[in-house]
């Protein structure tokens, strides 16, 4: 089982049609067995994820991403916000050890600073444009600021009135923070950071936003959205949360300020209140997320305009606290098997998707070797496994050590019993992976045949040695009744132009 992800480079820097979008995927870390920094890239790079947004500045990732032209955004998280916006010292500190200690062998090309500051954080907001301006000094010093940016991602709920999107403002009492920070953003060439959830506008609706406008499914005409002042026709509630964006900043006269979505998903489950939680819905959102921003659609503001977006998120955080939900928005387990298989068939040549259900069974990083021979002489033995490919001069023999024979092992093993559960432990030196083991000649059980790279010494297992990143905050998304009401009477009623 494996899910393709084709990204494409370049970060718009600006409103304009020319520059193609990229799917993104922040990674958290709020997992029990969190995967180590080597493995979580070796995840990246299977799945070609050629952008990620990390919670903080975690040294040991930055190190694993060094080298392979993923390109990073960076954070600062919340609660070194106020020292940051108080000292210019401190944020050259910060610059200079997560940033400038990393490039250009790590591709950092954002960073974050802090997390939906104005509603999760409210006092530290005097500081949040300082802190904004301290660290692009830092950038600038050393010429590093035209190719990193800097922001701060927003909740959406910071836009009041948000349907139709043409009336759309943001909240009064944030201009002393807003303005400032468009004038920021505009001046640096850098793009306003939003966090898109229809999952919560659609849930905190009571039924009043349908289910297909908020998962992007195709609606006849009468039951598309209008805006009465322009005339525009908005199917899905992701545009029109970004377009609400675009007309806030216009009301505030910023017409020149790109946006990229820094959060946007759907939980593959949820708690017994939360019955659109589900793994079909996740992948529905998700696969026709993906599509809208990789096709370039824009939104009815700005048509054929790139809105990057950063799916959240790479795995189930099992370990963040509330309800179900918040620890099912992943992509993968922990050990890299994929939740859903993302539907991208005919998504154009920028995507691929494997639905050949490819799983593999390879020795876990840092296993005793002693483990790994008694499981090796086991599988070999009364495991039943063909072990003839690991003799001296065969195809699989090389490379000559433990890791390797026995990953062919129990990977054999583990496709001879039909994946099934349980079947790829080995007394806990074995793990699975998404990864081909196979490496030149030798091809393994259950390959599809093609060439790949020999992954056994970074499979995508669990491992002790975990990043400790911050997570963002649990996700607290209001929406106006207003809106809600609004959206509802258009969704339900018949409009023809």
């Amino acid at each position: 089982m494996a899910v393709v992800l084709l990204l494409l480079l370049l970060v718009a820097s600006a409103v304009s049609a020319d520059e193609d979008s990229f799917i993104g995927v922040n990674v958290g870390t709020a997992v029990s067995d969190m995967p180590s920094p080597t493995q979580v890239v070796a995840l990246l790079k299977a799945q070609n994820i050629r952008h990620v947004r990390l919670y903080d500045a975690d040294r040991a990732m930055l190190l694993a991403l060094a080298n392979t032209g993923i390109r990073v955004t960076v954070s600062v998280p919340n609660e070194q916000l106020l020292g940051i916006g108080q000292s210019n010292a401190t944020a050259a500190n910060w610059v200079a050890r997560n940033v400038i200690a990393h490039v250009p062998a790590t591709n950092i090309t954002a960073i974050a600073v802090g997390s939906e500051v104005l509603t999760t954080l409210p006092n530290a907001a005097p500081v949040l444009v300082s802190a904004l301006k301290f660290i692009h000094s830092a950038l600038v010093a050393s010429n590093l600021d035209g190719q990193i940016k800097v922001s701060t991602p927003h909740s959406s709920s910071i836009i009041l009135d948000s349907f139709p999107p043409s009336q759309a403002f943001f909240n009064r009492s944030w201009d002393p923070v807003m303005v400032p920070l468009m004038k920021f953003l505009q001046s640096t060439r850098s793009y306003f950071m939003l966090n898109v959830y229809p999952y919560y506008d659609y849930m905190q609706s009571n039924g009043v936003i349908p289910l297909d406008y908020a998962l992007f499914r195709p609606l006849p005409p009468n039951k598309e959205a209008v805006d009465a002042n322009t005339l525009l026709h908005y199917t899905n509630v992701f545009d029109a949360v970004v377009d609400a964006a675009y007309f806030a900043m216009s009301y505030l006269n910023f017409t020149n300020v790109p946006i990229v979505v820094t959060e946007s998903g759907w939980p593959s489950k949820g708690d017994s209140n939360e019955p659109d939680a589900t793994i079909d819905n996740a992948n529905t959102y998700n696969s026709n997320l993906i599509r809208h921003v990789l096709n370039n659609t824009g939104t009815p503001k700005h048509p054929g305009i790139a809105v990057s977006t950063y799916i959240y998120e790479l795995y189930n955080e099992d370990s963040r606290p509330g309800p179900v939900s918040e620890k099912n928005w992943g992509l993968f387990n922990a050990n890299g098997v994929p939740v859903y298989v993302l539907h991208l068939t005919g998504a154009g040549t920028v995507l691929a998707n494997d639905t050949t259900n490819q799983t593999f069974c390879v020795a876990k990083e840092g296993s005793d070797p002693k483990m790994l021979q008694a499981a090796l002489d086991w599988a070999c033995g009364p495991g039943k496994v063909d072990c003839s490919p690991l003799l001296q001069g065969q195809q699989c023999y090389e490379p000559d050590n433990v890791v390797a024979h026995s990953t062919y092992a129990f990977n054999a093993y583990f496709q001879s019993m039909a994946k099934s559960p349980g079947t790829c432990d080995f007394k806990g030196v074995a793990t699975i992976t998404t990864t081909d083991p196979s490496h030149g000649s030798c091809k393994f059980p259950g390959s599809s045949g093609r060439n790949g790279t020999l992954t056994n010494t970074t499979s995508l297992a669990p491992s002790s040695n975990s990043t400790s990143s911050d997570s963002p905050p649990l996700h607290i998304h209001n929406v106006d009744p207003f809106t809600i009401s609004v959206i509802g009477a258009l969704l339900t009623s018949t409009v023809f132009l």
